[in-house]
């Protein structure tokens, strides 16, 4: 399901858009605000910055391996 986009008022996405895009990516609200932040108050937008932000790239997976 698409998350809704935010509200259309000024000052961006409302308390109540934080809370329910946290609860629909799994995230803090403070993980949205820097979301919001970085990429703007898409949905779309914020759901790929925090799937990229919690996936691990190929260097650290050989870091962690002792490579």
């Amino acid at each position: 399901m698409e998350p809704k986009p935010a509200s259309e008022h000024e000052g961006g996405p409302s308390d109540d858009d934080i809370r329910r895009w946290a609860d629909e990516f799994d995230a803090t609200p403070d993980q949205i605000r820097e979301a919001i932040a970085a990429v703007g108050p898409r949905p779309a937008d914020i759901e790929l910055h925090l799937k990229g932000s919690r996936s691990s790239s190929n260097s650290d997976r050989v870091h962690d391996a002792g490579g």
